[in-house]
């Protein structure tokens, strides 16, 4: 029986975050839940640990990494992914704090995070979550999407320059979720879940525990030679 790991995961009271951790928790591993609100609540439902954590406050990822302790696997789930809008109309102050949350808390989470996996010299790993928006553009959500393929290009660097200390780094390339969000906001039968089920060859949306077992995987001994790669869980929708 492996020895339990203590996975750390950001925006882990969200519907991704949490399947995320359920799937962790059944492995026997020691999951620490993080957000900037609701942490608690989910934690206590999975039976889990938690902390508040704000992933663009640099002191703040600091306060929560001592009070947690050594982290083998991070799990950088935490986005923002509720702003939109077209390239002529997205304002400039909202395209900031797109990359503002999505690109520069993923690096200093991996960033801070890293540093400690260097010190103790354990190695470890990072799963982060991307998104097949990065290779496959949809009008109007451009920011996102260039977020993200921004996280494939931190994947891949940080992968490169942590595989001496025996820290691999890979991300996670979601579809749309089907999240009770997204169930809410595109009810079953509607026009606007078909035609995003029409632009997915499996034609349907990816359940959260299949991005919960790909990040598991992804940072689990079955993925030991594994680093730099973005996995895409979208049921063949970049290849159409």
């Amino acid at each position: 029986m492996p020895a339990a790991r203590t996975v750390l995961i950001t925006g882990g009271a969200g519907g991704i975050g949490r399947a995320i951790a359920a799937a962790f928790t059944a492995l026997g591993d020691d999951v620490v839940l993080t957000d900037i609100a609701g942490a608690q609540e989910a934690a206590a439902e999975l039976g889990t640990r938690w902390v508040e954590l704000d992933i663009t406050d640099e002191d703040s990822i600091t306060g929560a990494l001592e009070a947690v302790g050594p982290v083998d696997v991070l799990v950088n789930n935490a986005g923002l992914l509720t702003v939109h809008g077209r390239l002529l109309e997205l304002a400039g102050a909202d395209m900031l704090r797109i990359l503002n949350t999505n690109v520069h808390g993923t690096f200093l989470m991996t960033q801070l995070v890293a540093r400690g996996m260097v010190e103790r010299g354990t190695g470890g790993a990072v799963v982060n979550l991307s998104s097949i928006g990065g290779r496959q553009p949809t009008p109007g959500m451009g920011g996102y999407e260039s977020s993200k393929a921004a996280v494939d290009a931190l994947t891949r660097w940080a992968a490169i320059e942590l595989a001496e200390h025996g820290i691999r780094v890979n991300a996670v390339a979601p579809g749309p979720v089907l999240t009770p969000m997204l169930a809410m906001g595109l009810p079953e039968g509607s026009p606007a879940r078909q035609a995003w089920l029409e632009r997915i060859p499996l034609r349907q949306l990816a359940p959260v525990a299949q991005v919960a077992a790909a990040v598991v995987f992804l940072a689990g001994e079955s993925a030991a030679h594994i680093t730099g790669t973005s996995l895409p869980v979208d049921g063949g929708q970049l290849l159409v």
